[in-house]
């Protein structure tokens, strides 16, 4: 065999190794996401509390939760869904239907779909965060957006998924959460082959953000798609 296959063979092997650990890292950032996330929901539920304690019906909605969120925020994500059988919990997905068309049940579509994403239940939690209506807040929406693209990623729909992590970095637009979601999605392209749209979004992260603990390695992944 010459020297140029096996070199070949060598740089294959090693990119695999990689991508690899691009898949390490998805996982661990998919968690993080989910928990920042929850941190978010919970303000936004404070938020509407207190913005709608004079309608009745949405000052109901939001009690009806309020047990359901204590829940989520201790990782009991089948109680929070379904409730506890007790009349103070009766779980976001019942708050969806009694309350239809409140903010609290389309908050309660956003927590739903976290939580069936930490159950592992992919298809259910796509459903839900894409019936979510974001309303134009762009914090809630950017971090809804990176776990549905992760969704997409567990479910093996990696050009879905990536589009969408592009997408939530865009909405996000900050230093936190948008390079880690750009760069998601360059170790998804990157592993489709598709490493001319990898090195864009490297090159995006260099160039946007460069006060982003991510900036300072990004380097190493510009050079690996620009092989």
């Amino acid at each position: 065999m010459s020297k140029k296959k096996v070199k070949k063979q060598d740089e294959a092997i090693a990119l695999d190794a990689q991508l690899t650990k691009s898949e390490a890292f998805i996982e661990k950032h998919f968690k993080k996401i989910l928990i920042v996330l929850a941190v978010i929901c919970a303000a936004v539920i404070a938020y509407f509390i207190w913005k709608n304690h004079k309608a009745n019906v949405q000052a109901e909605a939001m009690e009806a939760v309020y047990t359901s969120q204590n829940y989520f925020a201790q990782g009991e994500f089948e109680k929070a869904l379904k409730g506890d059988n007790t009349p103070a919990c009766k779980g976001f997905l019942k708050a969806i239907d009694e309350y239809s068309g409140s903010k609290t049940a389309n908050i309660s579509k956003l927590y739903s779909g976290i939580c069936y994403a930490n159950l592992e239940d992919y298809d259910n939690a796509i459903k839900m965060l894409e019936s979510y209506d974001s309303e134009d807040d762009m914090m809630i929406s950017s971090a809804a957006l990176g776990t549905l693209g992760n969704c997409y990623l567990h479910k093996g729909q990696d050009d879905k998924g990536a589009e969408t992590l592009v997408k939530a970095a865009k909405e996000a637009n900050n230093f936190s959460t948008s390079p880690i979601f750009l760069l998601q999605a360059g170790q998804v392209y990157e592993k489709l082959n598709k490493q001319d749209k990898a090195l864009e979004l490297y090159q995006q992260i260099k160039k946007d953000y460069p006060q982003s603990p991510i900036n300072n390695e990004i380097d190493k992944y510009i050079e690996r798609a620009s092989k």
